[in-house]
This record gives structure tokens, C-alpha cells and sequence, in this order.
């Protein structure tokens, strides 16, 4: 075959790619058989690599040997700036790099990223190497740092190597220093995870609170990661739970960020400062609230954070949900008990902002929290947490028990109330003019005002159903009042029931035993 270029984006010729293989397979006898017909042993491919490079970042050692012979400038480096000493470094193979020392290969070399051979080995976790280049060799400086400002015990912290890490201690090197981004070895076994090697460095006395450019700590970076053991190493050994970065992040803005539950618990359990906000004013319900994370809400509200604290925005976090329509985490809130009047710097309260973002199911959530706070008020008084503490629900109302009067409401929105009158009905029912003007935003058509008037009256039942009250005698009253006689029997005094369709006089004997159930709190509501 005619010795032509490998291929186009190749500078090798076939043979001279011959014997690179070979020296990657350590088969001597291709290469010298190579070598004798002429071949270039010096030739380089396209990141500049030669064979002597593969030889030793394999352990071939008869290849190398071989090599040697005909090539001597084992100090020439490819493209990444790496020789042969310093592959056999970053491979771990101990015999090659003795050879190569031997040979005279130079001991200060480093590639483009400053990585000496101390730093390969350390990273990559090669015990022996080590050993033979801190005990055997002279003039190696430990505390030695790459071009990012790392030494080799920030490098082993940084890739979770417990035994280098260990052993670089042992052999005295400095355990403070800091990179360029002033992170310790601890701050970047934090960072990474790595348990193990994190207790050893702080075995080491070093601060645990010291602090990198950003102002980060160890508990920081542990937090941001999500890293549960990690996280529980540094607050059992009593870092500053409450430490803020640069920006006034905590460790639980960071886990609230992400959504990492179990690392929140350990925070919470901890003490640490539950409305601390950062430079946006946002507290850590107000991230995990913008990110939809449920279960970190779950637990902040359960510690009894602020739910009424407003960012830079003026927002409260039921802003941010109402913003985003996340129905889960506004439920949460709602059921807490929140200030509904509170506004952002628009001056919308978080209904307005709702019905703004066209979240219809959320802004009829937020009209009956409302409007169930109020009842609450006015009937409870002082037992308000004994009622906030029942089973509730301000979402869509899918239950049996209910499904015989939602079918009247529906008919009633429908087929009887004209337009405007479902209005009427609600002023009746004390529906405020915010309220009403919030569920009338949705749709404008010619007949939206039926579904406008069906989501008020599925709204006024989870109200009535809440106060244990019969939704017949209360539907009759509300039609009387507003002049709709004709759905009244002709004749019949104001206190009978109107002549709806059947399914509705079936289903008032059943409410009066549902208001019953309800308020011995035996049941949960679902509306």
C-alpha cells in the first residue's frame, strides 16, 4: 500500500500511525520492524502526540524502552501541554515514570493548566506514584499550585480522594491555602460531596466557616449541592448555620432553590433563621415557592416561616404562585392563613394578579380562602386554629357528596339566571367587588356570564358546606332576594323551597346530614 495520509483531518502517514498503534499495544516487534523500513519515530499527529507519548501514558514499558533508544527529548509536550512524565503521572504508572526520571526527564515540567506531576497523581488518585515523588525525589514543593491557584490536596479534596488527601496531610502540606476563587480543599470536598475526605480535613483544626470570594462557606456549597451527609457533618460540628454569602444567601435559600427536602429538615432542625431574605429581599419560601418545590414550601410553612413577607417586588410568596398558577403550593399558604389584602409594588393583591395571569381554578381558590377567612372571623373567634386545623380544600370540588347540588348550580347558571343576575346574587351573598370583578375577567363572550355565574355559585357552596349550613334552604333564599320568584313554587311562603329541577329537593335532606358530619369535623372537604 502506498504510505499516503491516514485521512484529511489526519497529518500521519499510514505507517507512522502503524507505529503509534503499536506503541499504544506495546507490540515491539511491529515497531521495530517499523523503525528498520524508516519510519519516523518522532512523528506527531494532530494534537501533537508521538509514540513515545502513548507508550507511556499506557505503561508500556518495552515500548518505551524501545523508543528511548531512538528518541530522547522525552520533555516534548502535545497540545494540552502534557509530556511523558506527565502522562504516566496522571495514569499512575510508577515504573514508566521511574524510567523516564531516569532518563533525565525534567521534574518542574507542567501542562497548560499548570498541572505538575505531584497534581496528576493527587487528582487521579495514585498512592504510589506519590510516594515515589515525595520520598525519592527532590525539590518537589507540596503546597505547589496550578494555574487556578490549586495544590495537590485541593485537587484530591476536589475529586473525592480520601487516600491522597490523607496521605498529603500526613506529608505536611499547608491545609488553609486558598485558590484563586479563595476556596479551601474543604470548601471543594463540600462542594463535591465527598463525605469522607470533608471530616478529615476538618480533623485538621482549619476554620469551618471560612468564607471564598463569593462569601460562600463549606455549608454553602454543601447545601447548594444537595449534599445530605455532607450537610449533617458540618452541623454537627457547629459551622455557623446562619452564615450569609456575598449576596445574604443562607444554606436554606440554597436548599429551598433546588427543592432539597431532607437537606431543608436538617437546616430547620438546626435553627437556622427561617426569613432571612437575600439581596432581592427573598426569603427562602419565596425561591421555593418561584420554583414550584412543594414539599420544601410544605416544610417551611409547618415551621411557621412569615407567609407575609414581600421581596424587592413587594410580593408576597402567594404573589409568586398566583404569578406562576401553582395551585399546590397556594393551597398550602391559603390554608395557613395568609393576607390577601397585602399588595405588590402595582398595588395587585395576589387575586388580581391571578385573575391578570388568567389562573381562573386559583383565583376561585383564593375568592373562597377568603371568603372562609371571614366566616372564620366572624363565627370562630378565638377558636380560629381549631377551624384552620380541619380537613380542607380550596381546589375544584370533585366529590360524591356534593355531586347532586353542583348539577342544580350548574342548571341554575345555565338555564335560569339572566345575565347580570348572577351578580346580584353574589352581592347577596356578600361576594366583594373584587372578587367579582376577578372571576368575571375570564372569558367575554356573549355567554360567559354563565360561566361566570356557575364558578360564584360553586364558590358561595364551598362556604355554605364550610359553615355547615343547608346549600337548599340557603340557594332558595338567595333567589327569593333577588326577585327570581318564578323559581319558586306560585303561592308558597319564602321560607319553602324554589321549584329547581328534582335532583336538588332530592339532595336537602342529604346537606342537612352533611352539615352535621362537617361539623363534628368527621369529613374532608374537597371544593
Amino acid at each position: 500500500m502506498e504510505d499516503e495520509l491516514v485521512s484529511e483531518d489526519d497529518i500521519l502517514l499510514w505507517s507512522e500511525k502503524e507505529l503509534h498503534d503499536a506503541a499504544k499495544r506495546n507490540d515491539t516487534d511491529k515497531m521495530q520492524e517499523l523503525i528498520k523500513k524508516g519510519v519516523d519515530v518522532k512523528a506527531k499527529n494532530k494534537v501533537d502526540r508521538k509514540s513515545l507519548h502513548w507508550a507511556a501514558g499506557a505503561g508500556n514499558e518495552q515500548a518505551l524502552r524501545l523508543l528511548l533508544v531512538h528518541d530522547t527529548d522525552v520533555d516534548e509536550r502535545d497540545t494540552f501541554g502534557m509530556n511523558a512524565l506527565l502522562l504516566a503521572s496522571w495514569f499512575g504508572h510508577l515504573k514508566i515514570l521511574q524510567i523516564l526520571v531516569s532518563c533525565g526527564a525534567k521534574l518542574n515540567c507542567e501542562n497548560k493548566d499548570g498541572l505538575s506531576m505531584l497534581h496528576c497523581a493527587a487528582q487521579r488518585g495514585h498512592i504510589s506514584v506519590l510516594e515515589f515523588i515525595m520520598e525519592d525525589l527532590e525539590d518537589i514543593c507540596l503546597d505547589r499550585v496550578d494555574k487556578s491557584g490549586k495544590t495537590a490536596l485541593h485537587l484530591a479534596a476536589e475529586h473525592g480522594q480520601s487516600e491522597v488527601v490523607e496521605f498529603l496531610i500526613g506529608m505536611g502540606c499547608t491545609h488553609s491555602l486558598k485558590d484563586k476563587e479563595e476556596n479551601t480543599a474543604m470548601h471543594l470536598t463540600a462542594k463535591r460531596g465527598h463525605t469522607e475526605v470533608l471530616q478529615k480535613i476538618m480533623e485538621t483544626g482549619v476554620n469551618i466557616d471560612e468564607r471564598n470570594i463569593d462569601g460562600l462557606t463549606a455549608l454553602h456549597l454543601a447545601a447548594d449541592g444537595g449534599h445530605y451527609e455532607c450537610v449533617k457533618v458540618l452541623l454537627e460540628s457547629h459551622c455557623n448555620v446562619n452564615a450569609q454569602t456575598n449576596k445574604n444567601m443562607s444554606a436554606l435559600h440554597y436548599v429551598a432553590l433546588h427543592g432539597f427536602d431532607r437537606e431543608a429538615s436538617l437546616l430547620l432542625e438546626a435553627g437556622i433563621n427561617i426569613d432571612a431574605v437575600n439581596n432581592h429581599h427573598n426569603t427562602a419560601l419565596h425561591l421555593a415557592v418561584l420554583n414550584n418545590h412543594s414539599e420544601v414550601v410544605r416544610l417551611l410553612i409547618n415551621t411557621e416561616c412569615d407567609l407575609d413577607m414581600t421581596d424587592s417586588r413587594q410580593q408576597t410568596a402567594l404573589h409568586i404562585a398566583a404569578e406562576h398558577g401553582w395551585q399546590d403550593t397556594a393551597e398550602m399558604m391559603l390554608i395557613s392563613g395568609v393576607n390577601l389584602s397585602l399588595t405588590d409594588k402595582q398595588g395587585k393583591t395576589c387575586l388580581e394578579v391571578a385573575a391578570r395571569g388568567n389562573h381562573v381554578i386559583l383565583v376561585d381558590m383564593i375568592i373562597k380562602a377568603d371568603r372562609f377567612y371571614k366566616w372564620g372571623k366572624n363565627h370562630m373567634g378565638s377558636e380560629q386554629d381549631s377551624w384552620v386545623q380541619r380537613p380542607l380544600s380550596f381546589k375544584q370540588d370533585h366529590q360524591p357528596e356534593t355531586q347532586h347540588i353542583r348539577s342544580v348550580l350548574w342548571s341554575l347558571a345555565t338555564k335560569h339566571l339572566c345575565r347580570g343576575e348572577w351578580k346580584i346574587l353574589a352581592q347577596h351573598w356578600e361576594f366583594t367587588d373584587a372578587q367579582i370583578r376577578a372571576i368575571e375577567q375570564q372569558w367575554t363572550d356573549m355567554k360567559s356570564f354563565k360561566e361566570h355565574g356557575h364558578r360564584m355559585l360553586l364558590i358561595w357552596l364551598h362556604g355554605v358546606v364550610v359553615a355547615g349550613e343547608n346549600p337548599i334552604k340557603g340557594l332558595y333564599e338567595g333567589l327569593v332576594e333577588i326577585s327570581r320568584t318564578d323559581l319558586s313554587a306560585s303561592g308558597r311562603r319564602q321560607t319553602q323551597r324554589p321549584a329547581l329541577p328534582k335532583c336538588a329537593l332530592q339532595c336537602d335532606h342529604h346537606f342537612e346530614g352533611l352539615g352535621k358530619q362537617h361539623n363534628k369535623s368527621e369529613i374532608s372537604l374537597h371544593i
